[in-house]
């Protein structure tokens, strides 16, 4: 009879743990998912507060919508004291009756150098001798940079937004020209992203490929307008 009782005990002890074991695999099963797994399968899209772009306008999840203006840079090295000073006067004059929140990026990318070694091939097939050798050595060079990413331009961006409704499309593309205009008063050319640009701006923006880190050194102060009246 003992030799019976021992095999049905741990019979017994056997099927209580499987029980056990099989209850709470099933509870772990129905646990809420915590804030670390929610982020472990989040989207790029909804990481970036995205929902839709279509046309000149970007939709966010939480109901907003955005337009983009490019400005496109002006360089003043060569410009008088008087012309600076005219055009700094211009451009306050203009943008100071702005009512409305906008956003001001400036972003760095690096340049596109594709066409001038595209160029310079051309120019190595009709090249002498002492010639080629030159546009090979630059071609060459020109090829590293364009590799390294080291030739980085600074692109202007203004946002614009406004919480979607019915029509409010309508509204911020004249916002978004009129602020166009301005800029053209002061000799500053500027246009509206279409649906790709936006897109190229976004990665820009939000993806570690399209970005470039910029070895400058940064030192606190307050920027000042000198000889302005």
């Amino acid at each position: 009879m003992e030799s019976l009782l021992f095999p049905i005990i741990m019979l017994a002890v056997t099927l209580t743990g499987g029980g056990i074991l099989l209850l709470f695999l099933k509870t772990a099963r129905r646990k809420p998912q915590t804030d670390a797994d929610s982020a472990a399968i989040q989207t790029a899209q909804q990481f970036i507060n995205v929902r839709d772009i279509r046309d000149r306008y970007l939709y966010t999840r939480d109901g907003m919508v955005f337009v983009y203006l490019r400005i496109h840079a002006v360089s003043i090295d060569l410009y008088s004291r008087a012309e600076k000073n005219a055009l700094i006067k211009t451009l306050t004059a203009e943008l100071s009756d702005i009512q409305y929140p906008f956003k001001f990026m400036a972003l760095s990318r690096p340049v596109d150098i594709s066409p001038l070694i595209t160029e310079m091939g051309e120019m190595l097939k009709e090249a002498e001798d002492k010639r080629k050798e030159l546009l090979r050595q630059e071609i060459l060079q020109m090829g590293g940079f364009a590799l390294s990413g080291e030739i980085v331009e600074r692109q202007f961006y203004i946002a614009l937004w406004e919480r979607q409704e019915e029509g409010i499309e309508r509204e911020l593309f004249k916002r978004v020209s009129l602020l166009g205009e301005k800029f053209a008063t002061g000799g500053v050319a500027s246009d509206i992203l279409t649906e790709k640009e936006i897109v190229r701006l976004i990665n820009l923006v939000n993806n570690p490929s399209y970005t470039h880190l910029e070895d400058t050194e940064t030192a606190a102060g307050i920027p000042m307008l000198k000889g302005v009246i």
